[in-house]
C-alpha cells in the first residue's frame, strides 16, 4: 500500500536527518555507553546517499554449500543444521533444513567427519580480490561488507585468537578481510565487516550458556577481543553486527564497544553500525536498523534503515544445488530497490562466493546488470529521499523518488499501450517530463486527477535501458 502523508511533513523529517548528518561531532562530547547517548551520534551522510551495497557470506560453509531445496534453510547454517542437536528443537523454522544436512551427510561421509574437517578444503584458490571488487564498482554499489566471522567462529584473518580456526592457519592461508579491504577501497568503495557476536560451538559460550549466561567468559576471552582486533587492523566504515538471537545486548557488552568505537577507535567519526547488538536491541537501537533478514516494511520509517536481501531466493551462502529459477532475476532485484529505496532504505544484496574463490557467473551477470541500469538511472536512486507518496495511488508498479522539487517515477513494467498513467502526481504549468537515457523531453496531459506521459516513438535498440524505466518529473507541487 501506499505510504502517503503531507509534503512538508516528509520533507522535513528528512531535513532534519541530514542536518543531523552534516553535524560533526567536537572531539569534546563523549558518547556514553547507553543507547539513549549512543544515538545522539550522526550517521555519517555517504551511507544514506549511497543506497546499494554487496552483502558477501564466504567461509568453511562454502565447502559442502548444500542446504536441502524448499527447505527453507540458510547454507551458511549448515554445522548447526548438522550438529545443532537440541537446539534446533527451538528453531521450528530451521527442523527442515536440519534433516536435509543430516541425511546429506549420512549418505555422503564417514561417520567420524566433522565440520572442521571441512576447513582444509576451503582453499579460496582462484580468489582474486581485485576482480571482485572491479564486479563491485562496476554493479554501482558504493560499499562492500564481507562476512569475517559467521556463527561457526571461523575467522577470515589472522585472529589471535581462534588458532588454527582463521584462514591463515588454516584452509586458504591468507589474510582474505585484509586482501580484499585493499582492492576494495582501491576501487573507492566503502568496506564493511559482518561480525557475528556468539559462536555456536566456542566452549567459552557453551559454558557460559551452561551458567544461564550469568558469566562472560566468552565475550571476555574471544569475542571482544576479535572486535577490537578487527577494528584496529581493518578500519572498517561499517561495523555489522549479529548473531544477537539467543542473548540480550548486556551479556555481549555491546554498548561499551560502541561506545568505544565512536569515542576511541580509529574509526570513531566516520564508522556505522547496525542494530543486531542483542535480541532485545534489534529493530530499535543501533546506528541503522536491519530488523529481521530481507527486511522490507513498504512504508517510510522514523530511522534509516536497510534491506540485506538475497540473490539466491534460498540462501546467503553458495549453494551447489541451487537452481536458476532460485535465483532473482534483474527485474525482480530492479523491484526490491525500487521499493526499498523509495521508502528510505538502504539495499545490501547478498553474493555467496564458492569455496575456491569464485563469484558464481550467475552472480556476477546479476551485478553487472544492476551497473548497467544504474549508470542510466541511478539519478533517480543516489541521493535522493523519500517523496509523499512511495508508490502510486493507481499504477503499483510506480515507485517513486524524490529530490529537491524534482520526483522520479520509477515503473517497473512498460507503459500500456504506451502510456504512462500516474494518479500521485500533482503537476504544475511548469512541470517539465523526461525520461532519464533519452534525448528530450515527452508530452504530458493532466485528467480528472491523472497524469498521462505520452512514450515516443522509439525502436528497440534505442530504448536506454531494458528493465524498469525511470521518469523524471521536475517543478512539481
Amino acid at each position: 500500500m501506499p505510504s502517503e502523508g503531507n509534503t512538508n511533513d516528509i520533507k522535513q523529517k528528512v531535513k532534519g536527518n541530514n542536518d543531523v548528518k552534516q553535524t560533526k561531532q567536537t572531539g569534546k562530547n563523549r558518547y556514553k555507553p547507553t543507547w539513549e547517548s549512543l544515538e545522539t551520534r550522526p550517521l555519517p551522510s555517504w551511507y544514506d546517499k549511497g543506497k546499494i551495497g554487496i552483502f558477501i557470506h564466504w567461509g568453511v560453509f562454502s565447502v559442502p554449500a548444500f542446504v536441502g531445496a524448499g527447505s527453507g534453510g540458510y547454507a551458511e547454517w549448515f554445522w548447526m543444521y548438522w550438529k545443532g542437536g537440541d537446539e534446533m528443537k527451538d528453531h521450528v523454522r530451521h527442523r527442515l533444513p536440519s534433516r536435509s544436512v543430516q541425511e546429506y551427510m549420512k549418505r555422503r561421509y564417514p561417520p567420524d567427519w566433522e565440520y572442521t574437517d571441512f576447513a582444509p578444503q576451503f582453499t579460496a584458490e582462484f580468489f582474486d580480490p581485485e576482480h571482485w571488487a572491479r564486479v563491485f564498482k562496476a554493479s554501482g554499489a558504493k560499499y562492500v561488507v564481507l562476512t569475517s566471522k559467521h556463527h561457526d567462529g571461523f575467522c577470515m584473518w589472522p585472529s589471535k585468537k581462534s588458532w588454527n580456526w582463521n584462514a591463515m592457519d588454516n584452509g586458504p592461508h591468507r589474510d582474505l578481510v585484509g586482501d580484499l579491504g585493499d582492492a576494495v577501497r582501491e576501487a573507492g568503495l566503502k568496506y564493511g565487516l559482518y561480525h557475528s557476536l556468539y559462536e555456536w560451538f566456542n566452549p567459552y559460550y557453551l559454558d557460559d550458556k551452561a551458567n544461564n549466561f550469568k558469566t562472560q567468559s566468552y565475550v571476555r576471552e574471544k569475542m571482544l577481543p576479535e572486535m577490537y582486533d578487527l577494528v584496529q587492523r581493518y578500519k572498517p566504515d561499517i561495523f555489522w553486527s549479529d548473531g544477537h538471537h539467543k542473548n540480550n545486548h548486556s551479556y555481549f557488552n555491546s554498548t561499551q564497544f560502541v561506545a568505544w568505537l565512536y569515542n576511541e577507535s580509529p574509526v570513531k567519526d566516520t564508522v556505522i553500525v547496525n542494530d543486531r547488538w542483542g535480541m532485545d536491541v534489534e529493530c530499535k537501537h543501533g546506528g541503522y536498523l536491519t530488523c529481521s533478514d530481507k527486511f522490507n516494511p513498504g512504508h517510510v520509517m522514523e530511522r534509516k534503515w536497510e534491506n540485506c536481501m538475497t540473490i539466491d531466493q534460498e540462501s546467503y551462502g553458495y549453494r551447489r544445488n541451487a537452481k536458476v529459477n532460485d535465483y532473482f532475476d534483474i527485474n525482480g532485484i530492479l523491484k526490491i530497490v525500487a521499493e526499498t529505496v523509495s521508502c528510505g532504505g538502504n539495499v545490501l544484496i547478498n553474493i555467496g562466493p564458492t569455496a575456491d574463490g569464485r563469484i558464481p557467473p550467475v552472480f556476477e551477470e546479476r551485478l553487472y546488470q544492476l551497473g548497467e541500469w544504474m549508470n542510466i538511472n541511478g539519478e533517480g536512486i543516489y541521493d535522493t529521499v523519500p517523496w509523499i507518496h512511495q508508490n502510486d495511488q493507481f499504477n503499483k508498479d510506480v515507485w517513486y523518488t524524490s529530490r529537491d522539487k524534482t520526483v522520479y517515477a520509477i515503473t517497473l513494467k512498460w507503459p500500456r499501450n504506451d502510456i504512462l498513467e500516474l494518479h500521485s502526481m500533482n503537476p504544475t504549468a511548469a512541470t517539465k517530463v523526461s525520461w532519464l537515457g533519452f534525448n528530450g523531453t515527452l508530452k504530458w496531459t493532466s485528467d480528472g486527477g491523472r497524469v498521462l506521459v505520452n512514450m515516443p516513438t522509439i525502436s528497440m535498440n534505442d530504448i536506454p535501458c531494458l528493465w524498469a524505466w525511470v521518469f523524471k518529473f521536475e517543478n512539481t507541487q
